[in-house]
């Protein structure tokens, strides 16, 4: 559970306690492996396996890049905690399982707090929380895009672009605002969704509306991309 949770943390995952509790039960049962003679190669082989169904059950599949990344936070996590729970074995013997249960999540504390200070100056990977004028809310996981300046021109609302595949089943579109905007290759118009506010980091904003974009496809879990304006605080 320890390692799950740190990958969820360093990754900005956003499970929920109840998927981490799941996948740390199943990779609990694995420890009935133990019991099965089979040779060190197999055995090792399918660990690999359990493992892999362990992080499937807690961060479910989105694309393959999205599964590896989990793989190698979640090896890499659990290298660091059992090279030093190693350690403690060596050094204190009978004494190692009791250090190990206090210890254990202080590593794993000092791990995420160097992970933090290593992403503080580009942490763009953001939760956003959309409350729409229906009073619907939509929960996704955003990325603060330096390239989005979109603003409409006439409301002066800053605009945040979401696939309009994620937003099937939320909300009812039936008369967008179209807004002007340029890029590199064209002028077109862009739908957009007037909303109630935005919620980011804890903080409330109102002066947003929701761009409709075919073109902004999903990648490594982030389904939204947030308007420069909020970089700028």
């Amino acid at each position: 559970m320890l390692i799950l949770i740190t990958v969820n943390i360093t990754l900005k995952r956003n499970i929920s306690f109840k998927r981490i509790l799941l996948g740390s039960l199943f990779g609990s049962l694995t420890t009935l492996i133990i019991f099965l003679r089979i040779n060190k190669y197999l055995l090792l082989i399918l660990k690999l396996f359990l493992g892999l169904i362990m992080l499937l059950i807690t961060f479910s599949y989105h694309n393959i890049k999205y599964l590896m990344t989990n793989i190698l936070y979640l090896y890499m996590t659990s290298v660091i905690l059992a090279g030093f729970l190693y350690f403690l074995k060596i050094e204190f013997n009978n004494l190692a399982y009791p250090l190990s249960l206090s210890i254990a999540p202080l590593i794993l504390y000092l791990y995420l707090k160097e992970q933090k200070n290593l992403k503080k100056v580009v942490n763009y990977y953001k939760k956003v929380i959309i409350t729409f004028k229906n009073n619907q809310t939509l929960e996704l996981n955003g990325f603060l895009d330096t390239g989005n300046k979109l603003q409409d021109p006439l409301t002066n609302k800053y605009i945040i672009l979401v696939n309009k595949k994620v937003l099937k089943g939320i909300y009812n579109i039936r008369s967008p605002i179209y807004v002007p905007i340029n890029t590199i290759n064209k002028h077109s118009l862009l739908p957009c969704i007037s909303i109630k506010n935005i919620i980011v980091d804890n903080k409330i904003y109102h002066n947003y509306l929701i761009g409709i974009s075919d073109e902004f496809q999903e990648f490594d879990n982030i389904n939204c991309l947030l308007n420069y304006s909020l970089w700028e605080g």
